[in-house]
């Protein structure tokens, strides 16, 4: 059995526009010790893939640079990079000046070249970019069939773009084994495209709002012709999205308060408010009063102002009936029930006028 870490896109260094330069910096830091978590977890691999975007460009501080080579000198196994868009191989590039040991292999050339591991018993093949556009790499490729054939490799699955597109019938031909792919930020899970195992196991640590959720590697097992993958989570700040209907709440604030999770101080949010409103949220300012609960926070406004529901009561139409007969059970019910029959009739609303917000 083999057992191999599968990691991609760690995009050390990125500038974290979105916030301020402190907490820009703090992010930094944040990046450079995941790492550490990350070598803890390789214990006892054999084999460590790590398919390109590790760093977010070609130019880095320097203590990220000492931070990745030594990162990269206390994994276990045998280390196999192929760079990608962002970290593109060239003279002079940081890949070109790291002093890494002899564990470490990375791959220079734009089309596969391949390393023998007799006492693995496989072979690991990659390709690297070269400049920040690439063509496909699975071209005309085709790994030869005896042995065990793994490839690491930088590429867009599906995608018609400059950032080494390759097609599901590319790795069906391929002859892998598996294909351990960067590129894509969210975790694919373990696909299958004929005999090939292949999977992206998305970002290291989410830098926005496009990259949400849970973020992590993942750990894998080759043996009889089968794979078995478990997707690792690591402990990091998350992204976060929150749609929060204030339809009927106390206040802006005990809305989004209430919405929030209990280790909120860790994360970054974006609060979504939705539903009606009695006048136009200052979203800026509600921001402000949740700072210190969030490591950072962004509130937008997407309310409607709150209409009297019962406005169209008396239409001559199917609304105005519907709500006739509504209007009745509300003035009829005790009051801790009138919300519920309100509620009944937002909802009613809803699919009458074919909308997705009460």
């Amino acid at each position: 059995m083999l057992k191999i870490i599968h990691a991609a896109d760690f995009h050390l260094d990125s500038p974290f526009a979105a916030l301020d330069e402190e907490q820009a910096a703090q992010r930094r830091r944040e990046q450079r010790q995941l790492l550490v978590s990350l070598a803890e977890a390789a214990a006892g691999a054999d084999l460590i893939l790590l398919p390109g975007d590790l760093l977010d460009s070609g130019v880095c501080h320097a203590e990220t640079a000492e931070a990745l080579e030594e990162f990269l000198n206390s994994l276990p196994g045998k280390v196999f990079i192929a760079p990608g868009n962002h970290d593109y191989y060239a003279p002079e590039s940081p890949w070109d000046r790291m002093k890494l040991g002899d564990n470490i292999h990375i791959f220079t050339e734009s089309q596969p070249t391949a390393v023998e591991l007799a006492e693995e018993g496989c072979t690991v093949w990659g390709a690297a970019f070269t400049s920040p556009r690439a063509a496909g790499k699975l071209r005309a490729f085709r790994a030869p069939a005896e042995g065990l054939q793994l490839m690491v490799l930088h590429a867009d699955v599906g995608g018609n773009t400059g950032y080494g597109p390759v097609s599901e019938a590319e790795i069906a031909a391929s002859g892998l084994r598996y294909l351990a792919l960067g590129h894509v930020h969210a975790c694919s899970g373990l696909r299958k495209s004929g005999e090939t195992f292949w999977a992206y196991p998305g970002c290291l640590m989410g830098r926005g709002f496009d990259e949400t959720g849970q973020k992590g590697f993942l750990r894998l097992e080759l043996e009889d012709g089968g794979c078995r993958a478990e997707f690792v989570p690591l402990p990091g700040r998350r992204y976060e999205v929150l749609n929060v209907d204030v339809t009927g709440a106390e206040s802006l604030l005990s809305a989004v308060s209430a919405a929030l999770p209990e280790d909120a101080a860790k994360h970054v949010f974006r609060v979504l408010l939705r539903g009606e409103w009695p006048e136009k949220p200052k979203a800026e300012a509600l921001a402000a009063a949740l700072r210190d609960r969030c490591f950072q926070i962004e509130v937008r406004d997407e309310t409607r102002l709150l209409a009297d529901i019962w406005n169209d009561a008396g239409e001559d139409t199917l609304r105005g009936s519907f709500l006739r007969v509504l209007k009745k059970k509300y003035d009829a019910a005790p009051e801790e029930k009138k919300a519920a029959v309100t509620l009944a009739a937002r909802f009613g609303l809803a699919a009458l006028d074919y909308r997705e917000d009460l």
